[in-house]
């Protein structure tokens, strides 16, 4: 069987974007067993109320929810349990440090399979208010409605 090459997104977590400025982002593997690899190769999870936790100097994944494998026995996995991230000593170090300060949080973004193993992009990031957040929503309506203009001349002189 040929290794599958590239990144197969499985989930992604939007809202993360909308309600908070993410100031770095990281890439790391997670600690899965079995069921939870067969049932998010079904493309099957959820990040929406995901956050990570720096634990006795490790990262743990919280809340995110990979649904119990159909074709699992009594060796499937609980939805919800917390899972641990594979990340080295100085991103764990880096993270702890600044999540501390006031404000800001570690979130996951997105879950994909890169070149077959299970990867999570996560994020320092700090909170919107919410002004910062009708702004966000302002300017990209802006721009939508730019390109729309643009585009309508564009068709108008090639007619």
């Amino acid at each position: 069987m040929a290794k599958e090459k590239g990144r197969k997104l499985i989930a992604q977590n939007k809202k993360a974007r909308h309600d908070y400025h993410i100031l770095d982002t990281y890439e790391c593997g997670l600690v899965l067993t079995g069921t939870e690899v067969k049932s998010l190769r079904q493309g099957r999870a959820s990040l929406a109320d995901g956050f990570v936790q720096i634990d006795g100097n490790e990262a743990w994944l919280h809340n995110v929810h990979v649904p119990e494998y159909s074709q699992g026995t009594w060796t499937n996995h609980s939805a919800r349990r917390k899972r641990k991230l594979l990340l080295h000593r100085a991103e764990i170090d880096k993270l702890e440090s600044k999540s501390q300060e006031t404000g800001h949080t570690i979130v996951p973004l997105a879950l994909y399979f890169k070149d077959g193993r299970a990867k999570v992009e996560i994020a320092l990031a700090r909170g919107k208010k919410e002004y910062d957040k009708r702004q966000t929503l302002r300017e990209k309506q802006d721009r939508r409605e730019a390109e729309r203009v643009i585009s309508a001349v564009r068709r108008r002189q090639r007619a």
